[in-house]
């Protein structure tokens, strides 16, 4: 009998434990986890929300500490509307409006007050609460206070083109650039209401726990941009467009082991706070994935590894430098039409010699150079998480009878378009062992319950040999040592791997080679041994300077100094 009673004891003492396990979560999530809308909705009693801007996860920068600030998050307050009819003297309102709320535009409240017909009119937006208590204070006739959402961009114009902006697709509010279009699903969190069951509450945790495939959650996006270093390298890019003013400048700083995004720019840019008062859309759009260059000779080192890996060269391998030769009947000179004779691979880097870059070409055989080009990802999209990737094309290396002039021109970065993208990826192979990382800007996604997700990245392709990008590494730490603006920039410390590209612009009408239009790039890695960041730089059409060694040299030694500083990275030397 005694067993009985502790037995049914024992089990309404589980069923009670269960009973206030269950309110604790359920509070946790009402308090915690779903606490802003509730609030929201509570101070929301003047007025329904229009509803026009759904429910989004945040978008959070890493700084190097491991911190998350905010790049996009979701922000509320008000808005004043009124009922035309019911206003009795506009300009009085206007006055005593204005004095609670410095958005309201004079005008636009004067044209609405006219509608006397219409029932509803909004005047004045993102208005603080102490502003609509201030507006309600007034008891205005005709005069409401409606609650209100916006998304909202706390680092303005940084890193714009990359996070992009949430704007209208017809009549509804999405993510129409950048990152929020790209998360687009992830960020978006349409809700019928805000009771979910809490035992629901609790599977879906553990189902966020156990899902192998984060990017199907909810919630919100960890990117590995870190704020200061998109800073500095959009300082660094704003002082290459006041300088030389090209079209546009952009840059990449990319970890080369792991493909992680550290800063992305390109100038002239906006504030997605603000897009409505731009202008030119092709503002919106990141040419760093959707423009496609004729990139020029920072293409031969990728050649250089190419020949060394084939072991068509070495570095010891000597040529006789003509200054020009012909390929298919065009004339192929080096950038001076200067004969260097009898010199090795070294000098090929060293004074970015077209011919040389060729003679590796032809040495290797044309059929291997393209498979080369084509393991290193030319041509094919990089599979960035950002949206409107296009692939570069090396279609002149494929054709049915593809001419010889083509080939000598990809080995010095022309004839062939990439994206910048596209090139940092390749470029990067020499930084990491031989192999291709995987561009991407997010890291994790957060749910809405809070669980973090890591996002796992595909599998590295194998290019080149360690000891092939060993060989080129060093040769390119001896361009940045010696041969670039005469080894001013060598640093005594560390080691950089580095070369420049100028390439020329063809003309779309004639399907000539422009003679005064250039495209200027830049990249370096370092520490050149153990790299930890790789950069790229690229300007269009600058002015003042011929080639990229007086545009981008000094720019790129800046921002190298910089994430050596920032990061305090240990010297290789």
């Amino acid at each position: 009998m005694r067993s009985r009673f502790v037995l049914r004891v024992r089990i309404l003492s589980l069923f009670a434990i269960i009973g206030a396990l269950f309110l604790l979560v359920r509070l946790y999530f009402i308090q915690i986890v779903h606490g802003d809308e509730y609030r929201r909705q509570a101070a929301g009693q003047y007025m329904e929300a229009e509803g026009d801007e759904p429910l989004r996860g945040e978008i959070l920068f890493t700084k190097k500490d491991g911190e998350h600030p905010a790049a996009a998050v979701m922000q509320n307050g008000w808005r004043i509307a009124i009922t035309p009819k019911d206003i009795q003297d506009p300009q009085a309102s206007y006055t005593q409006l204005a004095a609670a709320a410095s958005s309201l535009d004079k005008d636009r409240f004067l044209k609405s007050v006219a509608k006397t017909g219409d029932p509803y009119e909004e005047v004045a937006f993102r208005l603080n609460d102490d502003e609509a208590a201030a507006v309600r204070n007034e008891k205005l006739p005709g005069v409401i206070t409606v609650r209100d959402e916006w998304r909202f961009y706390p680092a303005g114009s940084l890193a714009a083109q990359t996070i992009g902006f949430v704007g209208y697709k017809g009549d509804q509010k999405e993510g129409v650039y950048g990152l929020e279009r790209y998360w687009e699903d992830t960020l978006r969190q349409d809700s019928d209401g805000l009771y979910v069951n809490p035992f629901a509450e609790i599977f879906s945790n553990v189902s966020a726990l156990l899902t192998s495939d984060p990017t199907g959650q909810k919630g919100s996006i960890i990117t590995s941009l870190e704020p200061s270093a998109q800073r500095e390298l959009e300082t660094i890019l704003q002082g290459v467009m006041s300088t030389y003013s090209p079209k546009l400048a952009g840059g990449i700083v990319m970890d080369p082991a792991t493909g992680e995004i550290v800063a992305m720019a390109v100038l002239p840019s906006f504030d997605p706070n603000k897009y409505n008062l731009v202008d030119d859309p092709k503002r919106f759009i990141n040419q760093l994935v959707e423009g496609r260059y004729e990139m020029g000779s920072i293409m031969k080192p990728l050649t250089m590894a190419a020949g060394i890996d084939a072991d068509a060269v070495s570095p010891h391998t000597t040529y006789n430098d003509t200054g020009c030769i012909t390929k298919t009947g065009a004339k192929i000179c080096n950038y001076d039409g200067k004969a260097r004779h009898v010199v090795a691979m070294q000098e090929v880097l060293s004074q970015s010699l077209n011919v040389g870059a060729s003679y590796i070409v032809d040495e290797m055989g044309h059929a291997k150079f393209a498979d080369y080009v084509k393991r290193l990802g030319m041509g094919e999209e990089t599979g960035i998480d950002l949206p409107g990737e296009v692939p570069g094309d090396i279609s002149s290396l494929f054709a049915q009878g593809a001419a010889d002039v083509d080939f000598a021109s990809a080995s010095f970065g022309q004839a062939i378009a990439v994206t910048p993208i596209e090139m940092i990826r390749a470029l990067a192979a020499l930084a990491n062992e031989g192999k291709l990382p995987e561009p991407h800007i997010v890291t994790a996604v957060r749910s809405t319950t809070g669980v973090e997700r890591k996002i796992s990245t595909a599998d590295e392709t194998q290019v080149f040999r360690p000891e092939t990008v060993e060989t080129v590494t060093n040769m390119l730490v001896k361009v940045y040592d010696d041969a670039l603006l005469k080894g001013i920039l060598k640093q005594d410390r560390y080691s950089i791997a580095a070369k420049t590209g100028t390439a020329q612009i063809g003309d779309p009408v004639t399907h000539k080679y422009s003679l005064d239009r250039f495209l200027h790039s830049f990249f370096g890695y370092f520490p050149a041994h153990d790299p930890k960041f790789i950069v790229f730089l690229y300007a269009v059409e600058p002015h003042g300077a011929e080639f990229a060694s007086a545009t981008l040299a000094k720019p790129f030694d800046e921002l190298a100094r910089f994430l050596i500083n920032y990061y305090d990275i240990p010297p290789d030397r």
